[in-house]
């Protein structure tokens, strides 16, 4: 029965956000959150009925996860921490469900598309109060049966300063009595401990809207809108109306006061901020309230056309050069053709076209396009004329650009090839690195060998490793840099290296490969070890003897490799010469840890391939068995002497010489 209830709960849940209508109210959609801070309880009386938008929920499935009749919650963290806060229905009969997200660097409605974004939730069929506290779980509880109980509390997430979140609070079913939302019981912090004030006033071209930005958002519904919220200083001028840019609904960084009558006349003015007819100052979403008496001043200007003053400071190579202008200029007014502009300078330059950053038909930038980078060096000037449209530019105030010109430098650019002289030595070679003087360049970066670095025009480097070895330059003249490397290679290279047979028996030849690598090799002295030597470059095989019984020798080959700079390499390796190679099991074994004949095992199967070497007791029973030969029966069965007697061995290898496979079996006598 209770699998049914499931199953109905899921059908319902599924049709039920199916039927649900899209969300429009304020708050409803991530891009529309109210801003909330960690001082007070938000209370929601009502939730209107809407929500369809499928979430993903991390670790739950079977459910159609959706943002059912959500309210949406913003807030920024100004201390890292724990955050606890606690979702109270009104009535404790109502389940309301949740999921927090963190959204820096992310545009909001990227919750419904990205779940790397989320941070917790909880989605339990439970009924009650929800929310992040230390007795909640470490996982997102899932869509469930009320009767199951589950626990409908996630544990307090860790949040970071400086990163901005949205909580989403969803209800399951359409008839809700409203909850309150508080923050507490963590030790993050989500109150923005700035106070708002005023950064900047200025006036309209008509003289008749003073336009005021503030130091953070400030909460819409906290300004009067018959501006009684400020007041302009200057006796004569009242402020009669208000509105803020509210982007969202809820908050504003500028708003607009309307002046009567009009300021025209020049000079300087003063707004200053007061309580309005409303109660309050203005507020920001923590409901800490702009100071009352904050003056801000601003300057009229007699009326001049917008000049042609200000360029950004061009780059390397500029294509594309940027013009600021103190009022806005109206995008209508740019001819597009780019003949509303000449450059002149050292070269030919043409202008291929002209384009704003447009913004409600005005812009406060102009770019001007050229048809080809600026790579010669020298002054230029750029002039403002008369374009193809019959005009110059017109600023936002209606008032045209006369034509003017502005200057501007610009620097060769660079190259950063380099030359360089080796100086060779058979200790270390010396390097002449060289870059001329060209094109203003006046700092240089070296790089050698991805280690040692130089400031230096002319460095010289000493290398005492004759590999190849790898040099980069950057260059700068102040205005353009450019990067080069090169791969330097020494001619007086030598490395000598050589492979030779790793072990040998008496009267086997020890064959030698010579892989000595360098430029420039005129001789070769190899010193064999076994009194032979030879001046070849690839030399003879070699035999060798071990007089020393039961040991393994090891004798030196040396190689010295020459070359036409006088310069020498040394290589030194070693070859094993064993005193026996006959394969033999021995007759009798005496495991008393004397220290002579106490291991049962094949002797000197150095040249035996695939080999198995089993031992048996008399009731046939193997005890022993290795495909190692140097593995050795120490003459204990389970960690327990055997005990003494014959013991019966079969041993099977591929002799290395003959590729002959061997079968022999024999006994043993284990004394004690």
């Amino acid at each position: 029965m209770k699998k049914f209830s499931i199953l109905l709960c899921i059908i319902f849940f599924s049709i039920k956000y199916a039927q649900a209508q899209s969300c429009t109210g304020l708050g409803q959609t991530a891009s529309t959150a109210f801003p909330v801070c960690g001082t007070k309880t938000f209370n929601q009386t009502s939730v209107p009925i809407c929500g369809n938008t499928n979430l993903t929920v991390p670790g739950c499935s079977g459910a159609a996860y959706q943002d059912k009749n959500p309210y949406w919650y913003k807030f920024t963290c100004y201390q890292t921490g724990t955050l606890g806060f606690l979702i109270t229905p009104a009535n404790l009969g109502d389940d309301y469900d949740w999921q927090l997200y963190d959204i820096t660097n992310h545009n909001a409605n990227e919750v419904y598309t990205n779940p790397a974004l989320i941070v917790t939730g909880n989605w339990a069929g439970t009924y009650g109060v929800t929310g992040a506290s230390s007795s909640g779980v470490n996982f997102i509880q899932c869509a469930s049966d009320p009767a199951e109980n589950k626990n409908s509390f996630a544990a307090m997430p860790t949040i970071i300063v400086g990163h901005q979140y949205l909580l989403m609070v969803s209800h399951f079913t359409d008839s809700q009595s409203g909850y309150g939302l508080s923050f507490n019981g963590g030790t993050a912090n989500i109150t923005d401990p700035i106070k708002p004030t005023v950064t900047k006033a200025s006036l309209s071209c008509d003289g008749t809207e003073i336009k005021i930005s503030f130091n953070k958002k400030i909460l819409c519904s906290s300004l009067a809108s018959n501006g009684s919220d400020f007041a302009i200083s200057t006796p004569g001028y009242n402020i009669i109306s208000a509105k803020g840019q509210c982007s969202s609904g809820f908050d504003m960084d500028t708003a607009i006061f309307t002046v009567s009558p009009p300021i025209l006349n020049p000079g300087n003015y003063t707004v200053v901020s007061k309580t309005g007819s409303d109660g309050n100052t203005l507020l920001d979403y923590c409901g800490n309230a702009l100071p009352v008496n904050v003056a801000t001043s601003f300057l009229v200007a007699p009326i001049l056309p917008t000049l042609m003053d200000s360029m950004t400071k061009p780059t390397c190579a500029p294509q594309t050069l940027e013009l600021v202008f103190k009022k806005g200029i109206k995008c209508n007014s740019i001819a597009a053709d780019g003949s509303d502009f000449t450059v002149s300078g050292p070269v030919p330059v043409t202008v291929s076209s002209v384009t704003g950053n447009c913004a409600n038909g005005i812009s406060s930038k102009i770019f001007v396009k050229l048809s080809a980078p600026l790579q010669t060096g020298g002054l230029y000037t750029l002039t403002l004329k008369p374009g193809t449209d019959g005009g110059t530019l017109t600023d936002e105030c209606n008032r045209v650009t006369p034509p003017s010109s502005l200057t501007f430098t610009i620097k060769d650019t660079v190259n950063a090839d380099f030359t360089y002289n080796i100086v060779y030595g058979c200790a270390a070679n010396t390097i002449h690195y060289n870059y001329p003087n060209k094109n203003g360049v006046n700092a240089w970066s070296w790089t050698f060998d991805s280690i040692r670095t130089s400031p230096l025009q002319n460095p010289v480097i000493n290398y005492p490793i004759f590999t190849d070895q790898n040099t980069r330059l950057i260059v700068s003249n102040g205005f353009c840099s450019d990067t080069s490397s090169q791969k330097i290679s020494f001619a007086n290279y030598i490395n000598a290296d050589f492979e030779i047979t790793n072990l040998v028996c008496p009267g086997d030849l020890a064959t030698i490969k010579n892989n000595t690598t360098g430029n420039f090799i005129t001789g070769w002295n190899w010193i064999f070890g076994n009194g032979n030597t030879s001046s070849l470059k690839d030399p003879p095989s070699q035999t060798y003897s071990n007089p020393s019984l039961g040991t393994v020798a090891k004798i030196p080959v040396l190689l010295i490799a020459h070359n036409s700079f006088g310069c020498n390499d040394t290589a030194v390796k070693y070859i094993q010469v064993v005193n026996n190679c006959y394969i033999a099991v021995p007759t009798a074994f005496t495991p008393n840890g004397d220290g002579i004949n106490d291991y049962l095992y094949p002797l000197n199967a150095y040249k035996a391939l695939n080999l198995q070497f089993s031992i048996y007791n008399r009731f046939g029973q193997r005890i022993f068995y290795t495909n190692n030969w140097t593995n050795k029966w120490d003459g204990k069965i389970n960690g327990q002497p055997a005990d003494m007697g014959t013991y019966v061995w079969v041993l099977s290898y591929i002799h290395a010489d003959t590729h002959k496979h061997v079968f022999q079996k024999g006994t043993s006598i284990l004394i004690r």
